[in-house]
C-alpha cells in the first residue's frame, strides 16, 4: 500500500520545512514531494533534496476533482510527502489550506507542535485543532523545541490522555540549525549534501519512523476523467526561458507545455543564449531580476536581449512577474530590455502577497502574486488584478500586440 503524509503546524515558522526536509532525505529513493499552495521556493527546495520534481497542490486555483487528478498524476512512487502552508486551517476560506488538501485527497496529516516553554498547554492546543473540524485527517504529532527526553515524555503523557487517536511519533531537539531566507523565500544557496545529511539526521534522531509509517497508509480514489478543458495541440515551437534568474515554474506547467506544443526548448538568459529563429512563442517565467545579485547575471546578456527584442517585433511573448519586469525599460537604475514602455522600482515593502484574480475578455483567471517591485510609469491598461478578499484592483499586466505580461502566476492547465 502506498503511503502519504501532509506535514502541517499551527502557524508558519514552526518547523514544517525542517521536518519535510528530513523526511524527503530519508525517503529520497522512493519519494514524491508535493507542496500545498502556490509557493515556488519550497518545491525548488524539495527537488534539491529528493532529486525529483515537487508538485504544487492548490485548492484555490483547482477544484477538488482537479486536485485529485493532479495528485494521482504525479504520485508515481511509494511515498508522498506534502508540505503544508502556514497553519493547518489557514486558507480554508479559499479552499486552499493544508486541511482542505488533506481532506480532499484523504491523506493523513501530521502536526509539528512547538512545545518550547510548555507542556500541558500543548495538548489543549492539539485538542482545539482536532475539534475545530470533525473531518480533519490529523493522525500524528511531532513535538518541536523539546529541551530533554524528560520534557518530551511529560508532553506526550498529556497528549495521550487528552487526544485519543493521535500518535505521538517523537521529538526534535531545541536549538537545531535553521535555514536563512531571502526577500522571496528560503535561501537555497546554502544547501549542500553534507548539510542536508547532517540536519536530517539531527531532526530524525528522536522520531520513530515505524510509528509514523503506521498512520501513513493512503487509498487512492479512481480518477479516470481529465477534469480540465482540453487544449488542441499546437504545431508551434515554444521557448521557455528558465535559469537562475527565471526559475519560478510549476512543474505541471512544464509538463503542460510539453503536451501542447510541438517542441519545447529551454534556454538560459544568464548564459546569454539566443532565442532560436524557429520560435513561435517565448515564455519568461517569474524569479529575480530586480536585485543587484541577480541583475548582474543578466545585464551583459546582450545576445539574449537582442534576440528577444527581435522576436517581439512579430511573434508572441508571455511573461510572469520577473518576466514582466525584464520586458520593461528599467527597474531603478537597472536597464532591462525596453520592449514594453514600463519602469519599475524595488521597494522594501511587499507590494502583493496572496491569491488574486484577473478578469480578461469575460473570463476569470485565478492565480497568485508575490513581489516587492511596483510600477512607476506605464501606459494605461485594462489588465487589473483583484485581491480575492477585496473588490479594489490595481494594474497587474500589460498587453501590447503579441505580448502579454503580468504579475500574476497561474497554472496553465487551467486556461
Amino acid at each position: 500500500m502506498k503511503k502519504a503524509l501532509v506535514i502541517s503546524a499551527i502557524a508558519s515558522n514552526q518547523g514544517k520545512t525542517l521536518l519535510s526536509m528530513a523526511l524527503l532525505h530519508h525517503y529520497k529513493k522512493s519519494i514524491c514531494p508535493f507542496k500545498c499552495g502556490p509557493d515556488f521556493i519550497d518545491p525548488q527546495f524539495h527537488e534539491r533534496i529528493a532529486q525529483t520534481p515537487s508538485v504544487n497542490l492548490d485548492g484555490y486555483m483547482m477544484n477538488e476533482e482537479q486536485l485529485e487528478w493532479m495528485f494521482q498524476k504525479y504520485f508515481d512512487k511509494d511515498v508522498a510527502i506534502v508540505e503544508g502552508v502556514m497553519g493547518y486551517y489557514d486558507g480554508m476560506d479559499k479552499g486552499a489550506s493544508a486541511y482542505d488538501v488533506a481532506r480532499t485527497l484523504h491523506i493523513p496529516s501530521l502536526l509539528i507542535l512547538d512545545a518550547g516553554g510548555s507542556y500541558i498547554t500543548v495538548s489543549a492546543v492539539l485538542k482545539g485543532m482536532l475539534t475545530f473540524r470533525q473531518d480533519n485527517t490529523i493522525k500524528a504529532v511531532v513535538l518541536n523545541n523539546i529541551s530533554s527526553a524528560m520534557h518530551y515524555e511529560l508532553v506526550k503523557k498529556h497528549i495521550e490522555a487528552e487526544c485519543a487517536g493521535v500518535v505521538v511519533c517523537g521529538w526534535i531537539q531545541k536549538g537545531l540549525k535553521t535555514l536563512s531566507s531571502t526577500h522571496l523565500g528560503l535561501d537555497l544557496k546554502e544547501l549542500n549534501s553534507q548539510m542536508i545529511e547532517s540536519v536530517s539526521q539531527d531532526v530524525l534522531e528522536h522520531i520513530d519512523i515505524e510509528v509514523l509509517e503506521s498512520v501513513m497508509d493512503v487509498v487512492l480514489k479512481d480518477v479516470s476523467n481529465y477534469p480540465f478543458e482540453k487544449v488542441p495541440r499546437k504545431e508551434e515551437v515554444c521557448i521557455l526561458v528558465k535559469d537562475e534568474n527565471f526559475s519560478f515554474l510549476y512543474y505541471d506547467n512544464l509538463k503542460f507545455l510539453q503536451e501542447v506544443y510541438k517542441k519545447v526548448i529551454i534556454i538560459s538568459s544568464t548564459k546569454d543564449e539566443v532565442i532560436p529563429s524557429e520560435a513561435d512563442i517565448v515564455i519568461l517565467i517569474g524569479g529575480y531580476v530586480e536585485t543587484k545579485e541577480h541583475y548582474a547575471r543578466v545585464k551583459d546578456s546582450i545576445h539574449f536581449k537582442n534576440s528577444l527584442i527581435e522576436h517581439a517585433k512579430k511573434k508572441k511573448i508571455y511573461a510572469e512577474c520577473a518576466g514582466l519586469i525584464y520586458l520593461g525599460k528599467s527597474c531603478d537604475t537597472k536597464e532591462m530590455s525596453g520592449i514594453l514602455p514600463i519602469t519599475f522600482t524595488l521597494t522594501n515593502k511587499r507590494q502583493r502577497l496572496g491569491y488574486y484574480k484577473c478578469e480578461l475578455n469575460g473570463k476569470v483567471i485565478k492565480g497568485h502574486a508575490f513581489h516587492y517591485t511596483k510600477i512607476l510609469q506605464a501606459p494605461p491598461t485594462d489588465i487589473k488584478l483583484y485581491k480575492v478578499s477585496k473588490k479594489s484592483a490595481k494594474e497587474g499586466g500589460y498587453k501590447q500586440g503579441n505580448i502579454f505580461a503580468t504579475y500574476l502566476h497561474t497554472m496553465w492547465r487551467l486556461g
